[in-house]
């Protein structure tokens, strides 16, 4: 791809710099060789990325590939100790990281870390020279073999990608070459990627959806991508895209709400496709996007477990059916290949067409395991299904619906109450805030009852009395509707640097502010091990 793109820009960051494809495949060789000489074993498998979506985090993921060395990329937004957990399942020696990082999140890591800034004063003449003959004047065919990339099986481990942690300790995913690649070809299909489309890389390169669509899409496909190093800065974002001519997005809708807020509608004039994924698109939120800025985002779903992307409606400016392959609400139709199948949690059969249930996913997307963890693995893979968690049902038309997790369910009076539902009611009524989620539900251990609905918020706007009589009105039913003394305002909702809701984190604060003493241990919905 760099070969065909030698004169023309490929990737670009916020900080000004750009590369074009002969000086992105002339970096990434010398990026290896000052690596394979200055830092690393040569037996050195696994290597920490710590760095934000840029030019640099591009090139040192590249360098690692081509090196036939796994990269895996961690989560900067994560506690120390969680990250040294990390780092010590892997057998991480080195973490690659940069200075202005380094200040922002001082970590105490388990391992040496290395900016990757100071390794061009190591840079010789001969490094240059070296890299730029590979890049320009080497054939094709030959780099591969004196790389020994033509060693490489489809089934080889690519990355491992430690999921999210929104449950509780991530895990390591290992995904594959064949896992990404079978990914990033379906989902290009559906969006109708071409030359000329610029993605706007603004997810960390930690979450599966950052790492697949806007690093190794750019790297390996026709698009080019610019990044910023984080989702939460969108004015700079708007600048970016404007500068740039981006006309892919994807995000978050909690990252939707800040640019909607912030963004003047000439920053994103050009973008052609919005995807949201990782939590619900409020039909408002999308309605109100696509009349400031003349687009209006699609919702997918997506695990890191499954590459991540399982399904995407089609955008409206590529779907050439005229509206067929898309359907508000719904997350889309499966991507080719992948199969899904909605069954009883408990029995394992199959439901009917609009039965809700268990959503089991199949295809080259499922990842190879949890590293290290046959156990969890085990439990979310059986006969090459892979068990997600969620609960959903799928249409007649072969639409998926996401209606919640199995651990955002409680039994109340022997119903089973979604808290995803109540929370978009309680949304609605209280009206949207651009810098995320104004409440959220959780359940906790009841005495009577079993498991009571607790809402943890940051300022309604409004009495609870006034929320639970409206939500009534909206025809809840009268189980559904957490009691007036069940609302507790929070100095904030518990997030992940993902943008999703820490469910983990949300559990634990529920506890906190709703059950006294030691009885905190106790929790109201254990979690299943599949990570959304």
């Amino acid at each position: 791809m760099c070969r065909r793109n030698l004169w023309r820009w490929k990737l670009a960051d916020s900080s000004g710099a750009t590369l074009s494809g002969a000086g992105l495949l002339a970096g990434t060789l010398a990026l290896r060789r000052l690596l394979r000489r200055e830092v690393l074993a040569a037996d050195e498998r696994y290597v920490g990325v710590l760095l934000p979506p840029s030019l640099g985090a591009a090139l040192v993921n590249a360098a690692l590939v081509i090196d036939r060395r796994i990269a895996v990329n961690l989560n900067y937004t994560l506690p120390a100790d969680v990250l040294n957990g990390c780092i010590a399942q892997c057998g991480i020696c080195h973490v690659l990281t940069s200075p202005r990082l380094a200040e922002r999140f001082p970590l105490k890591l388990n391992a040496e870390t290395v900016h990757v800034e100071d390794l061009r004063e190591r840079l010789t003449w001969w490094d240059k020279l070296a890299a730029a003959a590979q890049a320009w004047l080497l054939p094709a065919a030959v780099l591969e073999r004196r790389l020994r990339l033509t060693q490489v099986q489809p089934d080889d481990l690519l990355t491992v990608m430690f999921t999210s942690g929104s449950t509780g300790q991530p895990k390591g995913v290992m995904l594959s070459q064949r896992n990404l690649a079978s990914n990033m070809d379906a989902f290009g299909a559906v969006l109708q990627l071409t030359g000329r489309d610029v993605l706007l890389g603004v997810l960390p390169m930690f979450h599966s959806f950052g790492y697949t669509t806007t690093l190794w899409t750019a790297l390996t496909m026709d698009p080019r991508a610019v990044y910023h190093y984080t989702p939460l800065e969108a004015r700079q974002i708007g600048r970016l895209c404007r500068r740039h001519g981006a006309t892919i997005l994807v995000a978050a809708p909690t990252f939707l709400r800040g640019y909607l807020r912030r963004c003047e509608p000439e920053d994103l004039r050009t973008l052609e496709v919005v995807v949201a994924g990782a939590e619900k698109l409020p039909a408002g939120l999308a309605e109100a996007f696509q009349q400031r800025f003349g687009v209006r985002p699609i919702e997918g779903y997506g695990t890191t477990e499954l590459s991540p992307v399982v399904a995407v409606n089609a955008p409206p400016s590529r779907d050439p059916s005229g509206g067929q392959n898309r359907r508000e609400g719904s997350v889309g139709r499966p991507l080719a290949g992948v199969a899904v199948r909605v069954v009883d949690p408990q029995s394992r059969q199959e439901l009917p067409a609009g039965a809700a249930g268990l959503l089991l996913v199949n295809g080259p997307n499922v990842m190879q395991g949890y590293f290290g963890r046959a156990d969890l693995t085990a439990e979310v893979l059986r006969d090459g299904w892979y068990s997600t968690g969620d609960v959903a049902a799928i249409d007649p038309d072969g639409f998926l619906w996401i209606t919640g997790r199995l651990g955002r369910f409680s039994k109340i009076g022997g119903e089973m109450v979604p808290h995803v539902r109540v929370e978009e009611l309680i949304q609605e009524i209280v009206g949207p805030d651009a810098d995320g989620p104004r409440a959220a539900v959780a359940a906790v251990h009841d005495e009577k009852k079993g498991e009571r609905l607790v809402v943890l918020h940051c300022g309604l706007g409004l009495p609870p009395e006034t929320v639970c009589r409206r939500l009534l009105e909206k025809g809840l039913p009268p189980l559904w509707v957490p009691s007036p003394d069940s609302f507790r305002q929070v100095a904030a909702i518990p997030l992940l640097g993902t943008g999703k809701l820490d469910l983990a984190g949300l559990q634990a604060l529920a506890r906190a502010e709703f059950i006294p003493g030691p009885d905190r241990r106790e929790s109201a919905s254990p979690l299943p091990p599949g990570e959304g």
